[in-house]
């Protein structure tokens, strides 16, 4: 369908004006001002945003962990992440401890395959990677899976020992890829765990208490340091606190070749809400997990001077009552994650851009463009550009509402709770297009299962 956007305000992570826009085979056509052509639709955006569909680089639909899989797969999720105005999607496919990455590649396709309502690509969870299988990461580039994130913590399933960082940052840096990194101590972490344990602490809040930031940012600095001898990029996932930042502060200023991502949970939730009763602090145990409030500022600051690049959600939902449930009596046997790929956008536009921490510009790029260009997808994605896909939203900065869990507007995960519950947001996604398809329109569902596409990303060539 040929599709024309008239009297819209463009943003981009560097433009801001205001033309027509029109859309034919999947991509942007024509940009300019009162364009005089037929288009078998015609939306009229006046008083509203046109910007690029998010870039979520961190989600975790269908995934096995404590015994369960994670609530949403790739049918629920990317449904609610298009109405939440999120177009693209870069999930972790995962590798079983002693077996082939490629043969972890091939389950994930087959997990997204018919699904998928808006494009998505994978990142590969590497779980070991002996010398003899190190030729399977340039396979897997050559596939289109350019990042690899690997793990601190969780030892026993996740956990991979520094030995073996080094051995596949080395050969990330030669073959031009990107490793991902959970930065966390989890050796000491575990120790920390069994005598919190052995002291009969077992509710939800010693999830929090036994993951001290401290070794949140050993984690990070360890990182940095690996991948620096390694000459090589990494890029720090979900960073939740001022001492984890700190270190990528300080290693970008001598030049390291360091990226971060940090999360709504950590800018707009705090520690405060383990103190729940009735184990519903259960309900925000994630990893690492939320902090004291104060952190928050710090966050916020890396954003805008540029220290922390992406935002993204870590979009990992298991239901409170059945699920979470599983660690009723012991809190390291609770599903680690929470929901959110759905909210993301409307909140960092409340928190940032209509609270005057971020500009329109910035609140795009962290949202979009710069997890596009860092994982292989600009232009194609992140922007708004003559040639490139038709991801749009005609987004409602003036539109409030309440997210919850009971509000059919805000909540179409797969999942009995809202991290963010009775939260009041400025800034709405109104209709949201992926590859000229329109998706959403005033939150009614227009889109299909299955018309996703997979994504070869291209090799990191940083943020320029």
């Amino acid at each position: 369908m040929s599709l024309l956007i008239r009297n819209g305000r463009i943003v981009t992570a560097v433009d801001d004006y205001r033309a027509d826009l029109f859309i034919e085979d999947e991509v942007v056509s024509l940009i300019g001002q009162s364009l005089d052509v037929e288009a078998e639709r015609i939306i009229d955006a006046e008083g509203k945003l046109v910007i690029p569909g998010g870039v979520d680089p961190h989600t975790h639909m269908d995934m096995p962990f404590g015994g369960t899989n994670s609530a949403d797969d790739f049918e629920s999720g990317t449904r609610a992440a298009a109405f939440g105005g999120t177009t693209t999607i870069i999930d972790f496919a995962m590798q079983q401890k002693g077996r082939s990455t490629l043969e972890g590649l091939e389950t994930w396709h087959a997990k997204a395959a018919g699904k998928a309502s808006i494009d998505y690509g994978f990142h590969m969870i590497v779980t070991d990677m002996a010398d003899e299988r190190l030729w399977e990461m340039r396979r897997l580039a050559d596939e289109g899976v350019t990042s690899y994130k690997m793990f601190m913590a969780y030892p026993d399933v996740l956990y991979v020992d520094d030995g073996t960082l080094f051995r596949a940052m080395r050969k990330a840096g030669d073959d031009g890829t990107l490793v991902c990194m959970h930065a966390e101590n989890g050796i000491v972490i575990d120790e920390i765990v069994k005598l919190a344990l052995a002291e009969g602490k077992t509710s939800p809040k010693y999830h929090a208490l036994t993951r001290p930031t401290r070794m949140e940012a050993e984690g990070v600095h360890r990182a940095i340091a690996i991948a620096e001898v390694a000459d090589a990029p990494v890029y720090i996932v979900h960073l939740s606190c001022a001492d984890a930042l700190e270190q990528v502060v300080l290693a970008r200023d001598r030049g390291a070749w360091v990226y971060a991502e940090t999360c709504p949970q950590y800018l707009f939730l705090d520690s405060s809400h383990y103190d729940h009763e009735d184990f519903e602090g259960a309900k925000y145990v994630m990893t690492p997990p939320l902090r004291e409030r104060w952190n928050q500022d710090h966050l916020w600051r890396g954003l805008s001077f540029g220290d922390l690049h992406s935002i993204a959600t870590d979009h990992c939902p298991f239901c409170f009552h059945d699920q979470k449930a599983l660690g009723k009596d012991n809190f390291s046997k609770i599903p680690n994650g929470a929901p959110g790929v759905e909210n993301r956008m409307s909140l960092v536009y409340n928190g940032g851009v209509a609270a005057g921490r971020l500009s329109l510009n910035k609140f795009v790029e962290l949202t979009s463009t710069a997890p596009a260009k860092l994982f292989g997808l600009f232009p194609r994605k992140g922007t708004v550009a003559v040639g490139s896909d038709a991801d749009l939203v005609i987004f409602d900065p003036e539109r409030r509402e309440v997210i919850s869990a009971g509000n059919p507007h805000t909540h179409h995960m797969r999942v009995d709770y809202s991290a963010y519950e009775g939260f009041e947001v400025q800034g709405v996604c109104e209709t949201v297009i992926s590859r000229g398809r329109i998706l959403v329109e005033d939150k009614a569902w227009l889109g299909r299962a299955g018309v996703g596409n997979y994504l070869k990303r291209g090799l990191f060539s940083g943020l320029s």
